[in-house]
């Protein structure tokens, strides 16, 4: 990955890698789906996660983001990246990124690449779906955290996104780039004791629950008497407006040792599901739910973040994606509002 003109980093970041690898007998723990962890320390590699999963070590930046055409705050989070091949006709590339700025007035935001360890290309229209949309209140500071869903059922590019922080809301699009409002999803009126001031940063995933009647999960983070904690809800279509939440936490911070966490992303893997979150110190962490969505077993730290660029201490809100079987995870480095999109692979 050349970005930022930041091979020489790349190349010692490899070698160190590879020395280390060697002397301490090898990388790899136990393969299976895209996903993985690890401490990330200063030379890019990492221990092992918990429950066998791989390790992410850093290898680059998809774009600089000072070159980027639309850049209003100078910050950019959430990433999501996800593919187009036999789902979109004549796409732009195989892979498109999403993500976006968080402070006003926001947009999400696309980017481009053939390769997920390659060079992206900002789309010249961005933002794709701003603040401002037909028919859309009239007060929206912000649209931020894009979560984009490969909805098989329909097959339909689905947008989940929050604005204000109190909502988050869905549209779609049958190429991934041009999205039609659908309405909001779940929101702070859904908590009956009034005690959820946010909910946002939300993703959501394929995954039947039969006793709920659900085909779809929803994690996202909300802001509980001032405490940030991880939620979770189901809908039997997607849709905007289809959707149940279950009113007490998912997860909470206390057993990681954090007073506020962030930033879901479920992944499934031996004959059950996980959550991957960042806390307040900047970490990841992983807790193991059931495919009931119905525990919560702590089971550590899923990644520590770089002390130097672009983690800068804090790594967060990660997606994942497989490029002819090598995994990568996208997220997001750095400290709040001078936050860039990174990129970290599987090194076996």
């Amino acid at each position: 990955m050349t970005v930022r003109d930041d091979s020489k980093r790349m190349n010692a970041v490899r070698t160190e890698v590879s020395r280390r690898a060697f002397l301490q007998g090898s990388l790899a723990t136990s393969g299976g789906l895209v996903l993985g962890g690890g401490t990330g320390l200063a030379s890019g590699l990492a221990n092992a996660a918990p429950a066998g999963f791989p390790n992410y070590t850093y290898i680059g930046t998809p774009f600089n983001k000072v070159n980027l055409r639309y850049n209003p705050t100078g910050e950019l989070i959430f990433p999501c990246i996800r593919g187009t091949i036999g789902r979109v006709a004549n796409p732009l590339a195989r892979y498109y990124l999403y993500y976006a700025p968080h402070d006003a007035p926001g947009g999400i935001c696309l980017a481009y690449g053939d390769h997920l360890d390659g060079q992206f290309t900002e789309y010249p229209y961005n933002p794709i779906f701003s603040r401002t949309w037909p028919g859309g209140p009239p007060d929206i500071t912000h649209v931020s955290s894009p979560h984009v869903l490969w909805n098989s059922r329909v097959n339909q590019f689905y947008l989940y996104f929050h604005g204000e922080n109190t909502v988050t809301r869905v549209a779609t699009s049958t190429d991934g780039i041009h999205f039609t409002y659908q309405g909001g999803c779940v929101s702070t009126r859904f908590f009956t004791d009034g005690s959820v001031t946010e909910t946002s940063y939300a993703r959501v995933f394929e995954h039947d629950i039969p006793a709920k009647g659900s085909h779809y999960v929803m994690v996202f983070m909300g802001n509980q008497n001032g405490r940030r904690r991880i939620f979770w809800g189901w809908s039997a279509t997607g849709d905007a407006q289809s959707w149940s939440i279950q009113q007490r936490p998912l997860i909470s911070p206390a057993a990681d040792g954090e007073t506020d966490i962030s930033g879901p992303h479920v992944v499934f893997r031996n004959g059950t599901a996980y959550v991957i979150y960042h806390g307040g110190s900047g970490r990841m962490y992983i807790t193991e739910v059931g495919l009931n969505f119905d525990k919560e077993l702590h089971l550590g730290v899923f990644h520590t973040p770089l002390g130097g660029w672009p983690d800068n201490g804090r790594a967060a809100a990660p997606s994942f994606g497989n490029e002819n079987g090598v995994e990568y995870m996208f997220y997001e480095a750095g400290p709040r509002l001078d936050a860039t999109i990174a990129v970290a692979k599987v090194l076996w």
